[in-house]
């Protein structure tokens, strides 16, 4: 698998420092540059703005596997290891998940675990991890 470059997401968020503090404490998120308006978070290697912003979600879905994913939505692909101990984290920090940690395609190809929760200005974020990540793209 050839080196992913860190993307860039800037993302509305209603208040800045319950989100903030989201980012920096339940998922571990180092701060960089920020202004009164803005803040640079290090996601997991990639550059995530939160920006302070007119939030009108609309609260849109789309049926997997049984369950209503939320759209639009974004996430990093974790270690299982990762993945397993952020759940764990999650859990144990009452955090109400939108999908509950589960593994799909178990047994097939792409096997993965993910989950759904969202941010405090309700930006909704999946998390996922790959049995063999050489799988990310199967069919």
């Amino acid at each position: 698998m050839k080196k992913i470059q860190p993307f860039h997401l800037a993302i509305p968020v209603k208040e800045l420092n319950e989100t903030r503090k989201f980012y920096n404490t339940t998922l571990n998120c180092k701060e960089g540059r920020s202004s009164d308006r803005w803040v640079d978070l290090d996601f997991y290697g990639h550059q995530l703005v939160l920006h302070i912003a007119d939030v009108t979600a609309e609260d849109n879905h789309n049926p997997v596997d049984g369950h209503s994913v939320p759209v639009p939505h974004f996430g990093v692909v974790l270690s299982m290891e990762d993945w397993q101990e952020l759940a764990k984290r999650l859990k144990e920090s009452d955090i109400q998940f939108v999908i509950e940690p589960y593994v799909r395609f178990k047994g097939e190809p792409g096997e993965q675990a993910t989950m759904f929760f969202k941010d405090p200005s309700g930006n909704a974020l999946e998390f996922k991890a790959f049995q063999d990540i050489d799988q990310l793209f199967a069919k």
